[in-house]
């Protein structure tokens, strides 16, 4: 796991309960072939995490904060074996984290889209869950030598650059901004925010900050986040070009989760949308997606359509290596 040695010490050990058929396995069975990509093993532990933080586990909410896995993973596999129909009931949940770190990652697509088409963003996020990372320029960002954003942002948000940016422009005016998502997450309510928080791994305290924080600006300004598939949401938002602003279309470690078809289907649309941008209203299309130990951030424009990589990324968005 990505920095949790909690959750991989939890993992190995639910896989070998699975082989020896116990309480994992009696949650999980049926599930044998579901995708790899759908994330089993954080279905379940997000199931589990549910629990803990709605105190209904407290012994283990203990072990969680002590990071200690051999005493965990006993108190996991009791837990698994009390609340097994409700955990098998929650697989049906998808894995929605809306990790904000990835905005330090995504930020310097967005810079470079500024600084070339010189004109107010229109945002489009594939994928954008609770909408959070729709939010990107109401945070702080700080690396090294390098600083953007608002000083008095709620998240400011660390990460190691490698490299040498370019020097970015105060701020980029945002003229709209909307997501679409199978699943979508109200980041105003207990239940969302609940969701939210289930899924990031509980011996992460950088990352649950983190949350917290890009929670309190987002209850502070609505952005609409469509219950739509990807493949047509986005035909949909980019049947018109946009006159005087530059569309940015956007995801990060989304693809994955796509079917085939549908990931066809979205970037043909992305491309065919791009065959008719303009220099009056051009279209960038970033993607922040799996590469190996790191992501690849890359970004294309239109008129012209040239793929760049911009940079390989850390999958909670540091460090950032720009290319």
């Amino acid at each position: 796991m990505i920095g949790s040695e909690l959750y991989a010490g939890l993992l190995e050990r639910a896989a070998a309960d699975v082989g020896e058929r116990g309480p994992t396995w009696d949650v999980l069975r049926g599930h044998e072939h579901d995708p790899r990509f759908s994330v089993l093993g954080l279905r379940l532990l997000g199931g589990v995490n549910r629990l803990v933080l709605t105190g209904r586990e407290q012994a283990l909410a203990d072990a969680y904060a002590s990071s200690d896995a051999p005493q965990a993973w006993q108190l996991l596999r009791e837990a698994l074996h009390r609340n097994a129909a409700e955990l098998r009931d929650s697989l049906d949940r998808p894995v929605q984290t809306n990790e904000v770190g990835r905005c330090a990652a995504l930020l310097f697509g967005f810079l470079a889209v500024s600084a070339e088409t010189r004109l107010p963003l229109r945002l489009l996020e594939v994928g954008a869950s609770a909408g959070l990372n729709l939010r990107w320029d109401r945070y702080a960002y700080e690396a090294n030598r390098f600083s953007w954003g608002a000083d008095d942002s709620p998240l400011r948000l660390q990460f190691e650059l490698e490299g040498q940016p370019a020097e970015p422009p105060p701020s980029i005016e945002i003229v709209d901004r909307r997501g679409c998502d199978a699943a979508p997450i109200d980041p105003t309510t207990d239940e969302g925010r609940l969701t939210l928080l289930t899924f990031i791994w509980p011996d992460q305290s950088e990352r649950i900050a983190r949350m917290h924080a890009a929670l309190e600006i987002a209850a502070t300004e609505d952005v609409v986040i469509d219950h739509e598939p990807a493949a047509p949401w986005a035909r949909r938002m980019l049947a018109e070009p946009a006159l005087g602003r530059t569309t940015v279309i956007y995801h990060s470690i989304v693809s994955q989760y796509l079917s085939d078809g549908e990931r066809d289907a979205l970037f043909g649309g992305i491309a065919e949308a791009g065959e008719r941008a303009t220099a009056d209203a051009p279209l960038a299309w970033l993607r922040m997606e799996p590469a190996d130990d790191r992501a690849n951030l890359d970004l294309t424009i239109w008129p012209g359509g040239e793929e760049r990589r911009l940079a390989r990324v850390g999958y909670h968005g540091t460090p950032v290596e720009l290319l």
